[in-house]
């Protein structure tokens, strides 16, 4: 993993985060699932500074060194939903488009759930609305076996059992899933503290003890969205995908990516990611008022 681009200060400690794009652009957040880190917007990342956005992809909470709490109750949801206001807020936005994959996009949907008036836009790569996994469980008899992990996880042995052998079974699956051996090493050079493998299963364990899977409190998403889903996606079934429309009320766009899976910017379908989520947030191609530079930011004190 290469140094951060900036470190971004906040109440709660220090995020190391990639950036690109003008400081004065459209603020864009980018938050990563596990195990991946900001890493995996590496090719995003710099098409949206090109398209003027200031985008900014940090390691979370747990993955940066200097925010990386013991307790599992700090990973909560509603904590996470706060790191992202918090980042927003030290990168001088009061509204800001969110892009989340994985647990990044589980966050990014319940932060824009519960805080509508500042996310301009969401997109949003594999995970489901959270009331749509939910339901998926009793329609979709083959969910429940695909989120397996989930329960592997919180066990505390769990973090002893992934560092073995030097990660050998994740690299063994990661690798099956398509996702390159370079990219496999640099997500687990982040985690190859202990710590920090700790911390990044904490988001899976304090999830378990707030809501778990299936119960979790999370209202319709009322801005413009976009969900892109892979077809051979091993841990999210076409039945939560499909079922996320029933769940968004303002513009949605969900696009299905045929041969991709989970990793959808690891395993050959990072163009279409890109070219969907410019559209997305490019106005005039996605058909709403168009973002003024300074749109949604505030200035810096």
């Amino acid at each position: 993993m290469t140094n951060p681009d900036i470190e971004i200060a906040t109440p709660e400690g220090v995020f190391e985060a990639s950036a690109a794009g003008p400081e004065d652009g459209p603020l864009v957040l980018l938050l990563h699932g596990f195990p991946q880190t900001r890493h995996t917007w590496r090719e995003l990342l710099p098409a949206l500074g090109q398209a003027g956005f200031r985008a900014v992809a940090p390691d979370q909470r747990g993955y940066s060194p200097r925010i990386r709490p013991a307790n599992v109750s700090d990973y909560a949801p509603d904590r996470l939903v706060a790191d992202v206001l918090d980042l927003a807020a030290a990168l001088g936005a009061d509204g800001f488009h969110l892009i989340g994959h994985d647990w990044g996009g589980q966050v990014a949907r319940l932060t824009t759930a519960h805080h509508s008036e500042r996310v301009l836009s969401l997109s949003v790569l594999s995970r489901p609305h959270p009331a749509a996994f939910a339901r998926s469980f009793d329609l979709d008899p083959q969910q429940l076996s695909r989120s397996a992990h989930h329960e592997r996880f919180v066990r505390p042995e769990a973090t002893d059992e992934l560092r073995n052998e030097n990660f050998r079974d994740l690299r063994i699956g990661l690798a099956a899933i398509g996702i390159p051996a370079p990219d496999v090493d640099a997500y687990l050079e982040v985690l190859a503290e202990r710590s920090a493998l700790d911390a990044a299963l904490n988001w899976y364990r304090a999830a378990a003890q707030v809501d778990g899977l299936r119960t979790i409190d999370c209202p319709d998403v009322r801005v413009p969205t976009l969900y892109v889903w892979g077809d051979s996606d091993s841990s999210v079934g076409r039945v939560a995908a499909s079922l996320t429309a029933d769940h968004v009320k303002g513009p949605y766009t969900f696009l299905e990516v045929p041969g991709s899976g989970h990793f959808l910017t690891d395993d050959g379908g990072g163009p279409v990611v890109i070219k969907a989520v410019i559209a997305h947030l490019n106005p005039g191609q996605r058909g709403h008022g168009a973002p003024s530079a300074d749109q949604g930011r505030r200035p810096r004190s």
